[in-house]
């Protein structure tokens, strides 16, 4: 019986939390990953530094930004989130941060993948909103800043992207 690749759905808004997400990439290699965000331009970036690897072009979603101040495109996200999910069947979905990456988690976690959460470097007085509500589908929730971590809430420093 041949043994399947782990299915990843890396899943991050635009900007930072973009750029912290693929800062992740070596961990990933060898693994069947798939990418979400907000912007459709970070396509051939991420294709072309596929390509310049020898890797073959990744799949690429995109979904509509939105905050939580926006709370019919916050719906529309929601729902492109759930066809990406229903459609890759993530083993694992791994975020860097906001609204894509919050729904992703949840939804990710009640369909039977692990779950981890990295709040954004960008936060270094305290944990994102996003952050903050991930302690409850994110099997793996993390800060990037040692001071913010507490054990006894399950919230770990395993070290820095950026």
């Amino acid at each position: 019986m041949a043994q399947t690749r782990k299915r990843i759905l890396a899943v991050a808004s635009s900007g930072g939390h973009w750029v912290q997400l693929l800062r992740l990439r070596p961990a990933w290699y060898g693994l069947d990953v798939a990418y979400l965000t907000t912007i459709e331009g970070y396509r051939d970036a991420l294709c072309a530094e596929a390509w310049a690897q020898g890797e073959d072009e990744p799949r690429f979603y995109t979904v509509v930004a939105a905050n939580r101040w926006q709370k019919v495109r916050l719906i529309r996200q929601l729902v492109g989130i759930a066809w990406v999910l229903l459609r890759e069947r993530p083993d694992a979905v791994v975020t860097t941060g906001a609204a894509p990456g919050f729904f992703a988690l949840q939804l990710g976690r009640w369909m039977g993948a692990k779950t981890v959460w990295i709040d954004s470097i960008a936060n270094a007085e305290v944990l994102s909103l996003s952050g903050q509500k991930a302690q409850r589908c994110a099997e793996l929730w993390l800060t990037q800043w040692p001071h913010l971590a507490d054990e006894a809430k399950g919230l770990r420093y395993l070290g820095s992207v950026v």
